[in-house]
């Protein structure tokens, strides 16, 4: 299982960069949350600062293929613990919108909500912890709208949460007793909500009919 998700990230991240007018780059700037022993349900409490960028291939105007480089800070205290913690992720998902979308539309909005679905490797730092440095897997799952506000240009907003394969959060694990677990399953998760811009970036002149004849222009010469 590792192996192939290993394997869709790498082909995701590998998408060829000449078809840059499918293309979207954006960045993000939000908040990550922790849930864990320390705090079980509590999914808006003490929110850390988080940035992502990320690289978006649009298979057509409703699917899409998305990588992303993510990192922020996890907090959370109470009475009995501490977490004070660093969160990176390197991931992938795939993006389903629910109308139509694009950002290469001028003369009108497009706008539509949508969801997204992927597996990503993850590493938090916490020197607090026996281990400070985690690398993990998980699996990224968030809803979201996007807008696009001008020619090349859009705007969204996107919450998520992630499921890992990792107690390790906060130094704490093997909560087994009756009735100790929650409904994380005894492992640690975090969410991101970012709001994000994104645009376009290509050639303009190589849809252009002026420079289309001038590349005739040449040919013929020779």
């Amino acid at each position: 299982m590792k192996r192939i998700i290993t394997l869709i990230i790498l082909v995701i991240l590998a998408l060829p960069a000449v078809a840059q007018r499918r293309a979207d780059f954006g960045f993000s700037l939000g908040a990550t949350n922790y849930l864990g022993e320390i705090n079980p349900v509590n999914v808006f409490r003490a929110p850390g600062p988080a940035a992502q960028f990320f690289y978006r291939y649009n298979f057509n105007p409703r699917q899409a293929v998305r990588a992303n480089l993510l990192a922020g800070s996890l907090r959370f205290s109470n009475s009995s613990a501490l977490l004070d913690a660093f969160v990176s992720e390197l991931g992938a998902t795939y993006e389903y919108n629910f109308f139509p979308y694009s950002t290469m539309r001028s003369r009108r909005v497009d706008y539509t909500p949508y969801l997204a679905l992927g597996a990503a490797f993850s590493t938090v730092y916490n020197p607090e912890a026996v281990k400070s440095f985690n690398p993990f897997l998980s699996i990224p799952f968030s809803a979201g709208i996007k807008v696009n506000v001008a020619n090349n240009v859009g705007l969204e907003l996107e919450y998520g949460f992630r499921k890992t394969f990792n107690d390790k959060f906060d130094g704490q694990t093997d909560v087994d007793k009756i009735g100790s677990q929650t409904w994380t399953h005894n492992n640690d998760w975090y969410s991101f909500m970012g709001i994000s811009v994104t645009w376009k970036m290509y050639n303009k002149l190589a849809g252009c009919p002026a420079f289309a004849e001038m590349g005739k222009e040449k040919k013929r010469k020779k």
